[in-house]
């Protein structure tokens, strides 16, 4: 459009030449119809004088900044924690004007994508047969390089601060984790199914209060103090209470931040390690968490539940009549035990200084057959400690007993207790080497030697452990 303008100043000079040669050749009888011709092509060329001083302001706007006022349009402007991390720049809501509709493709703002590998070797020196070490959660194998698990995690949280509500997590996990998560058909009825779900889960924050936090779905399960991802634990092999208490569970669990001293929890789930329930009970937690200090953490919590299965799958039955389940045939249990299972369950963190932290765990498990059987008792506790000595090397300890009287954990009454130390080498930003000594012993023999009926009542073993990760998320996954 702007190049138009020396073509219209070139006809206005033309038009005027004209013009002042027709007025000098024009005789007397023609006067007056020549200065009516000429008065007609004077407010032509005013016309266009106009049109050329209104495009040249429209140039100089277009070359100029627009200034920006309270009221108007929304701009996006990219802060530098932003640049830094590489999301989308948010859009600033200038004061006084309505909220703006966001594209869908800010739906994705705030979604980070991250993955983890987690391997070992370790070594039994009771040369057990079949390489298995027993009682260990993640780290079964011995003589052997292992695969503990891969995992990817997707997560789009809520953001309050831009008025999300609403968020969603899953965690796909691959190796021998899951056998350890879900293997168990007398607790997950169907473990085929779910088993490289470790985690899924959408939150809702609704606007009560400081605003009450609602999760549905499957979520790793927060009683005991150790979780799933080895880097965000002291020591690289999971403690004997990590492998008795809970893994996960399904259902739907509300939170509310009271202050900032007080968050009160509340569950209620289909079980302990059920997707899928194995009865119509459901499960509940009540639980607090109290931070009386900005350095300590107190977590209290009770479980109720009642897991004991009132069917059975049989898969292959021929018989006639037989209810199914997407194809599988079950029998209901004709009267199944209804006992309760109780858990009790505590544990604090203390970080005495930025180099040394200490953390302490304490647990009771009750569980009947029936509700006037004589109870199954598991109880003891956890200790540990980790010192921080250089930016890329710590140490680590941790020392617990477990009682298992009834044989509720492993299968016969005895008393256990586990030491281990643990070396770590943060070889990289996402890059975790460990080396571990750790030393299981029972007041009975119990631990599988070389020799088949021959047990023993210790184990010590060696492990390497190398964690790799990376992805936006921050802080413990």
């Amino acid at each position: 459009m702007f190049r138009a303008i020396p073509k219209v100043a070139a006809v206005l000079l033309l038009v005027s030449a004209i013009a002042g040669r027709t007025y000098a050749d024009a005789g007397d009888n023609d006067a007056d119809t020549t200065r009516n011709q000429i008065a007609e092509l004077s407010a032509l060329v005013h016309q266009l004088e106009a049109r050329v001083s209104n495009l040249e302001n429209e140039l100089k706007a277009a070359r100029q900044p627009a200034p920006e006022t309270a009221g108007t349009t929304p701009t996006v402007q990219a802060t530098a924690e932003e640049a830094k991390s590489g999301s989308d720049p948010q859009p600033a809501i200038v004061q006084g004007s309505a909220p703006q509709p966001q594209p869908e493709s800010a739906i994705l703002r705030g979604t980070t994508v991250n993955f983890l590998m987690d391997g070992y070797y370790g070594f039994n020196f009771n040369n057990p047969i079949g390489r298995v070490n027993l009682l260990r959660a993640y780290d079964v194998g011995s003589n052997a390089f292992s695969l503990n698990q891969a995992d990817v995690v997707l997560e789009n949280a809520p953001d309050l601060e831009h008025g999300k509500r609403f968020g969603l997590r899953l965690d796909l996990q691959f190796g021998q984790a899951t056998e350890t998560l879900q293997g168990n058909p007398s607790n997950e009825p169907r473990p085929d199914v779910y088993r490289n779900i470790f985690q899924v889960y959408g939150t809702y924050i609704a606007p009560i209060g400081t605003g009450l936090n609602i999760d549905f779905g499957k979520w790793a399960s927060s009683i005991g103090i150790e979780g799933n991802y080895t880097k965000d634990q002291m020591n690289y092999s999971r403690s004997l209470w990590f492998d008795f208490l809970p893994f996960y569970h399904m259902g739907v669990r509300a939170s509310y931040k009271v202050n900032d001293k007080l968050t009160l929890n509340y569950w209620i789930v289909n079980g302990t390690q059920q997707t899928e329930p194995t009865n119509g009970f459901k499960d509940e937690l009540g639980g607090l968490k109290l931070q009386p200090r900005k350095n300590v953490a107190w977590t209290i919590n009770y479980y109720l539940g009642q897991e004991h299965p009132d069917f059975e799958y049989v898969p292959g039955s021929t018989e006639p009549g037989l209810p199914t389940q997407q194809g599988t045939p079950f029998v209901p249990i004709p009267n199944p035990p209804h006992g309760k299972l109780h858990i009790f369950d505590s544990y604090v963190t203390w970080g005495v200084t930025s180099n040394l932290s200490l953390a302490a765990e304490a647990d009771y498990v009750i569980q009947r057959l029936e509700t006037t059987s004589a109870p199954l008792h598991t109880d003891g506790g956890a200790l540990y400690a980790r010192y921080q000595f250089a930016p890329r090397f710590a140490i680590a300890a941790r020392s617990e007993y477990l009682s298992d009287r009834g044989g509720l954990y492993t299968g016969v009454t005895q008393a256990i207790k586990e030491t281990t130390l643990t070396l770590e080498q943060k070889m990289a930003p996402g890059f975790l080497v460990r080396e571990e000594w750790r030393r299981d012993s029972s007041n009975h023999a119990y631990f599988l030697t070389d020799a088949l009926g021959i047990l023993k009542k210790e184990q010590n073993t060696a492990t390497i452990g190398i964690v790799w990760w990376f992805g936006a998320k921050t802080g413990a996954w």
